[in-house]
């Protein structure tokens, strides 16, 4: 059976994980991605559109999504993160 047909089971989570963290090492700075999330929903905030109740919720939840994210990795350097995202993203392939 090809692996794109095959259920991922949860062992496939951390693997998942670590490929997720490792492509956003790329991307910019995920510690300041908090910031980056408060200016815009500050921002909107003072839009017709940043009055809406279920947008302010999903804004809210990204953002704490984003601080525990960025607070749980904040005692490691990028050098050692990216060491253990490209070590582990080895071992998952």
């Amino acid at each position: 059976m090809s692996k794109e047909n095959q259920k991922p089971t949860h062992r496939d989570v951390v693997p998942s994980v670590i490929n997720f963290l490792s492509d956003e090492l790329f991307e910019g700075d995920y510690k300041e991605q908090p910031l980056y999330l408060q200016e815009i929903f500050e921002l909107l905030m003072h839009t017709e559109f940043g009055d809406d109740i279920n947008l302010r919720q999903k804004i809210l939840s990204c953002l704490r999504t984003s601080r525990n994210l960025a607070e749980t990795l904040s005692p490691f350097s990028e050098k050692q993160i990216q060491k253990a995202c490209v070590s582990n993203r080895k071992l998952s392939e």
